[in-house]
């Protein structure tokens, strides 16, 4: 009974936390945007489109959205609902699943949403990894809806790093901010096995490209090379 009461008491006081502290960090960093031209054409067409980054970028992506109205797969386990409700406090729709629970489901429901105006953000190297590795959830939930790829990756001058699976990103305040927004991908309905697996390369190659790009701007080649 304890636990469960302290676990609820986690879970109402996880969305405050992180608006507090996450919002104060990202609020105080000296942002610097790669790609703006892109980012505000998708904006300016009102059409939804997939927004994906690999997953040590997980603390604080939700915070880049702005207003753009969002929906998010996220685990069904218990740590996920920690996530889920951060989420919805910032105003994105979730939907649970993962790649082991759950996954048609959550791929049905991401699909409802798009059709309802939303655009989901989907962790490329899913929650288990490996790490920086694309799952082939967005190139077929890419097909499906008819929208594009928007591959993404920030990288800041100061943060900690977490000893997770992905090496995990937690900015300092007063860092300098670079976000890089690659090209869109746009994936053709229909595809057969090999052909997501091009796609899946080819939105790698992207992703890849932005996360190098984002790490040159401070003479890295990568974010654990503190």
């Amino acid at each position: 009974m304890k636990k469960e009461w302290q676990h609820k008491l986690l879970l109402f006081l996880a969305p405050l936390v992180y608006k507090v502290v996450m919002g104060f960090v990202i609020t105080s960093c000296r942002k610097e945007m790669h790609g703006k031209e892109i980012w505000q054409e998708l904006l300016d067409s009102g059409q939804p489109f997939i927004l994906t980054f690999w997953h040590y970028n997980v603390l604080y992506a939700s915070l880049s959205g702005g207003r753009l109205p969002m929906v998010a797969m996220v685990s069904p386990s218990k740590d996920g609902e920690f996530i889920a409700r951060i989420m919805e406090s910032k105003g994105i729709t979730t939907v649970r699943g993962s790649r082991s629970k759950g996954g048609v489901g959550a791929i049905k429901g991401l699909l409802k949403a798009v059709r309802q105006g939303l655009s989901p953000v989907i962790i490329a190297d899913g929650s288990q990894g490996p790490a920086q590795v694309v799952q082939g959830g967005s190139i077929i939930i890419a097909g499906r809806a008819g929208i594009p790829i928007v591959p993404m990756n920030w990288a800041f001058s100061r943060y900690k790093l977490f000893s997770s699976w992905d090496k995990t990103l937690l900015p300092l305040p007063f860092a300098r901010m670079v976000w890089v927004v690659g090209e869109p991908l746009q994936v053709p309905k229909g595809l057969d096995g090999e052909e997501v697996e091009a796609y899946r390369l080819l939105l790698e190659e992207r992703l890849a490209a932005t996360y190098e790009a984002a790490w040159a701007a401070f003479g890295k080649k990568n974010h654990e090379d503190l």
